[in-house]
């Protein structure tokens, strides 16, 4: 099974452009710490590039932007290229079939985003009164 998750933020602008035969698709790339810190106490960072196409391409481009929080979930590619001097390279890309924005809209301008604020504890409902139980003659027979 090829399958991955991945949590981050946009290193880049996403860019959206499309084939010749009219079919979005949308390059960006995140950053993606480390869960641990190395000897020195600094957190690794990894990067990926990730591609998504179609609907979800045009999602993308239009909804995040550098330093955007995005939850990626897809696959993983491997390519061989060969660069300009003529040497072989290796890339790996993330194919996204599934992008969740992990951003919230700013109320005050109402196209940016920004970080999500810590939920904030709702007040306790109010204590509502408890029935009471009324006894009833019972004749010891079974309903059943």
């Amino acid at each position: 099974m090829n399958k991955v998750f991945l949590i981050g933020n946009l290193t880049r602008d996403p860019e959206l452009t499309e084939t010749s035969g009219g079919v979005s698709v949308c390059h960006f790339a995140i950053a993606v710490n480390r869960t641990y810190t190395s000897s020195d106490g600094e957190r690794q960072t990894d990067f990926f590039n990730v591609t998504a196409w179609r609907g979800l391409a045009d999602t993308i481009a239009k909804y995040v932007k550098k330093g955007s929080k995005v939850a990626v979930s897809g696959s993983v590619q491997v390519r061989n290229y060969e660069d300009n001097q003529g040497v072989r390279r290796t890339a790996v890309d993330v194919i996204a079939q599934d992008v969740e924005f992990l951003m919230t809209r700013n109320p005050q301008s109402g196209d940016d985003f920004y970080d999500a604020p810590a939920p904030t504890p709702t007040p306790a409902a109010p204590a509502r009164k408890k029935p009471t139980l009324e006894s009833f003659d019972d004749d010891g027979d079974i309903p059943f």
